[in-house]
């Protein structure tokens, strides 16, 4: 944890995970929609999108998003309406946590968890 007077550190490290529950089913099976919700999700934390690839597993599928920063990613499980999200940033100036709420909001989620890791270090 960082003081008022202490520098910014070395490395920052910013990531926000979590589980999605009562997710809408038809969002989870549209790779091309759950790619551009990740794009967006980019955008909206504040970072750099560098290449998005998608893949259809089953009734599911898995999104990653490699974002100059860190990475983005989606894997769904619509037979459950359940997806895992993970956004990780190492950029001062990115949101996370922005992006983390918008993707809960566009997958439609009734309720998920939200956990918060700081990877940073001084060395």
């Amino acid at each position: 944890m960082m003081g008022i007077n202490q520098e910014v550190p070395k490395v920052i490290g910013k990531q926000v995970y979590g589980s999605l529950y009562d997710c809408d089913e038809e969002v989870l099976k549209d790779v091309e929609k759950l790619k551009n919700i990740v794009i967006n999700a980019a955008k909206i934390g504040n970072m750099t999108l560098l290449d998005v690839k998608a893949w259809k597993i089953g009734e599911g599928a898995s999104v990653v998003a490699i974002v100059l920063e860190s990475h983005i990613t989606i894997h769904t499980w619509p037979e459950y309406k359940f997806a895992t999200v993970d956004v990780y940033s190492c950029g001062a100036k990115s949101d996370p946590k922005k992006a983390f709420a918008y993707i809960v909001k566009e997958l439609g989620a009734k309720r998920y968890s939200m956990n918060e890791a700081d990877r940073s270090s001084d060395f």
